[in-house]
């Protein structure tokens, strides 16, 4: 990941992906919601056992007011290259948050010390080359028996795709199949995978959203998200 790209957009971020997502109907809020939602809904009665979160690639907090929502609880580290993004974050979220910088590819968080690693689309911005010696880097933040659950795009589907297409801050992203993200979690050593499909209905068709958790294994969702557990 390039500092400086996401640096550049920083300040107008939130403008940029609401006009990006405009077509949908619904704000960056929305999307930002439904992930930690999908997560906490995965975890269910066992999510009090979640002590520890990382945000990765957190970007200017999005999430942030989401996972104090659905995981009061829980400690939230937040991290990522940019440090615009994070002066941003701080403006937005307060400057209690614990937000830090990565830098020379390590995550700067203790061995073991979280129990759910999230990437929100975080992977399309980075080279792919890089991708396994980085899950691995976030796996090592990983309590044994925590899980990582990474979101990205779905290049099979013709609307995210034009999406992508047509925003600045994703001028230089490259798609990733499920099936490639979940090799590459494999090969970090990451077990009992698992991928489900997501975004099914704009707001036009909003009353349907209550089926989209049974479309998990429907390939063509906007989104989709692999999980994987440390041994």
């Amino acid at each position: 990941m390039n500092p400086s790209e996401f640096d550049k957009f920083a300040d107008e971020y939130h403008a940029l992906h609401a006009a990006n997502v405009r077509l949908s109907g619904e704000s960056p809020e929305y999307f930002a919601a439904y992930k930690v939602r999908e997560v906490a809904a995965d975890y269910g009665a066992a999510l009090p056992q979640v002590q520890a979160i990382l945000d990765f690639g957190a970007g200017v907090g999005s999430s942030v007011a989401h996972f104090q929502r659905h995981f009061p609880a829980a400690r939230l580290t937040c991290v990522d290259v940019s440090d615009r993004s994070r002066d941003v974050a701080l403006e937005r979220c307060g400057t209690a948050l614990d937000y830090r910088l990565m830098e020379h590819g390590r995550v700067p968080v203790e061995d073991a010390a979280v129990d759910l690693v999230f990437a929100a689309c975080v992977f399309h911005h980075i080279d792919a080359a890089e991708h396994v010696a980085l899950l691995r880097e976030l796996g090592r933040t990983l309590r044994p028996g925590g899980r990582i659950v990474v979101f990205e795009h779905n290049p099979l589907n013709p609307l995210t795709v034009r999406t992508v297409q047509d925003c600045a801050f994703d001028e230089n992203a490259v798609l990733l199949r499920s099936g490639r993200l979940t090799r590459e979690l494999a090969a970090a050593g990451f077990g009992r995978l698992r991928t489900r499909y997501t975004l099914f209905f704009p707001h036009a068709l909003r009353w349907l959203r209550g089926l989209e958790r049974s479309l998990w294994w429907n390939p063509l969702g906007a989104q989709y998200y692999v999980s994987g557990t440390r041994p």
